[in-house]
């Protein structure tokens, strides 16, 4: 029998970084290296104890929450959400017809562009840029075009320099503030109001991915895009649970923003899957019912761990940009290192040698080259060893920063 071969879709996509960097590990722990896992931002906090309750209780008194749920979102998760969202951004969503449960904010990228792209249709993604954003234009049978965000700009795009020509093919812009990988956060609105107008202007739809809004320090707050005049007629605004709340495993969160887009995702989500369990989406409802003091301590574990690491890395004489959002450390690495080897072979390096994981610039977009991101999730006494290790592979590869 001839090899099947998978669709042409799928050959385009590049390998899956993490799944690079899982094999990589592997070769670590043959190696018994202490291993030191900051590649992917997986939580190692675990869901507040009483949200686990919730999920037990539920599970094991209440069988009928065992069958197949409401694809759209059970009402009382909806509801919730609506609450939320209203009391936090001070936005008033209709959970009819504005709010739809998704099985993680991933999946929910993924079926938007399922749902309205047609074959070369364009999407447009920053460079660099959440993986999944390429990759879901791709499985799609869209065309990505990618415009570079720079850290002299504080990453935020200049729409003026997307080539018209482009626009006009393209139907869906992704944006993501608090940024991942770059932590960029907004702090002047008249961002929001020009993406608003630009997506209106080009009849795009407007993909706002909001999933770090939580994870926010020093005094910061991120705000909704849909606080914004006009961008109920654009936007898509997906919220996730993984990080806010520790439940990356339980895959759950939500999209909320326009009525006509919302309902055009909701049916292909319809045909595709059948939502989420509903008694992962009643531990959800718990989440959010209990969200400041949850929430309050997460931040604060994720900036004690930021503050952690930037000062031991200090000490090494690295010195790294200190974010106002997410549970990532961007980092610039050394000029030197970025001309000679880049940052995929110095990943590798670090974790082959040393049992370091991290993720490399470059699986995040071309304009990534030269960075590398750091995921908060060790222990906080874990961060002093990282930076000696960090040390030893500088100083192996002649970099000297002190």
């Amino acid at each position: 029998m001839k090899k099947i071969l998978p669709s042409k879709k799928l050959e385009q996509l590049p390998a899956y970084l993490f799944s690079r960097i899982n094999k990589l590990k592997l070769e670590a722990y043959k190696k018994n290296l202490d291993v030191i896992d900051l590649s992917m931002g997986n939580p190692d906090i675990p869901p507040d104890k009483e949200i686990i309750e919730r999920l037990c209780d539920t599970v094991i008194n209440h069988p009928r929450t065992h069958r197949y749920p409401q694809a759209k979102g059970m009402p009382k998760f909806r509801s919730t959400v609506s609450e939320w969202f209203l009391k936090r951004f001070g936005v008033k969503l209709d959970p009819e017809k504005e709010i739809l449960a998704l099985v993680g904010s991933k999946e929910g990228v993924a079926h938007l562009c399922m749902a309205f792209l047609d074959e070369g249709d364009y999407t447009l993604i920053p460079n660099p840029s959440y993986p999944v954003y390429y990759n879901a234009t791709i499985l799609a049978g869209g065309k990505p075009y990618l415009f570079n965000i720079e850290q002299k700009d504080k990453y935020l795009p200049d729409f003026g320099k997307i080539p018209q020509k482009i626009i006009n093919r393209a139907k869906i812009i992704f944006l993501n503030y608090p940024n991942n990988p770059t932590t960029a956060v907004v702090e002047d609105e008249k961002f929001f109001k020009e993406a608003i107008s630009f997506a209106k202007k080009n009849n795009l739809i407007l993909c706002y991915d909001n999933a770090y809004s939580e994870i926010t320090f020093d005094g910061y707050v991120a705000p909704s895009i849909l606080q914004y005049e006009g961008a109920k007629d654009v936007a898509l605004e997906f919220h996730s649970f993984s990080k806010t709340f520790s439940m990356a495993g339980w895959r759950v969160g939500f999209v909320v923003g326009s009525e006509y887009i919302i309902s055009h995702l909701e049916k292909f989500k319809s045909f595709v899957d059948y939502g989420v369990a509903t008694f992962i989406q009643l531990s959800a409802v718990k989440a959010l019912l209990d969200y400041e003091r949850i929430v309050k301590e997460v931040r604060n574990i994720y900036q004690k761990r930021r503050d952690i690491m930037i000062k031991e890395f200090k000490k090494i004489g690295y010195i790294v940009d200190i974010p106002k959002a997410t549970m990532y450390l961007w980092c610039k690495l050394p000029q030197e290192i970025t001309k000679n080897i880049g940052s995929l072979k110095f990943a590798e390096k670090l974790l082959v040698d040393k049992g370091v994981a991290v993720a490399p610039g470059a699986g995040f977009g071309s304009n990534a080259e030269g960075y590398i991101r750091l995921a908060l999730v060790t222990a906080n006494n874990r961060f002093h060893d990282t930076a000696l290790r960090f040390d030893e592979v500088f100083k192996e590869l002649g970099v000297r920063l002190k």
